[in-house]
């Protein structure tokens, strides 16, 4: 399975790395911090419940994600279990997933956040708007955006 991404994932790269061609050099943060994990992550909780620790850790990953920028950060790294935890089961992660819409719904975060977000309950942020965004992780597959 590894594999299978390698190939993926050196396109990703390439691609990063035509869009900021024109810059010799790159500045890249790695972001951590100590994940707030829900009380019973081995059981199934409802939406909101699930939604509680992901927003929290959500808040804290964004002020470091914008920090990081103002910095300087053309490149910025998050953990990749950092907004929900680990030790689920397939039926205990459901409430931490959202469904992706369909490809033939047309709808921009940052033209119309109020429609469907992360936080389900507040905008995408008007300053992670118009950038790229890479999102990998292992429950999902590569995918490259331009908003």
């Amino acid at each position: 399975m590894i594999g299978s991404y390698f190939p993926k994932c050196v396109a990703v790269v390439a691609l990063l790395a035509l869009s900021v061609g024109a810059l010799d050099t790159f500045i890249a943060a790695v972001c951590e911090h100590t994940v707030i994990l829900p009380n019973r992550t081995e059981t199934p909780v409802s939406k909101e419940e699930g939604l509680l620790p992901m927003n929290k850790n959500i808040d804290v990953l964004e002020k470091a994600v914008k920090l990081a920028a103002k910095r300087g950060a053309h490149i910025i790294v998050t953990p990749e279990d950092g907004i929900y935890g680990w030790v689920f089961t397939r039926e205990s992660i459901y409430p931490y997933l959202e469904d992706i819409p369909d490809p033939g719904v047309n709808w921009i975060p940052c033209r119309d956040p109020w429609r469907k977000s992360k936080k389900m309950n507040e905008p995408v942020s008007k300053e992670l708007c118009y950038h790229y965004h890479l999102q990998c992780n292992q429950y999902g597959k590569w995918k490259l955006y331009r908003t």
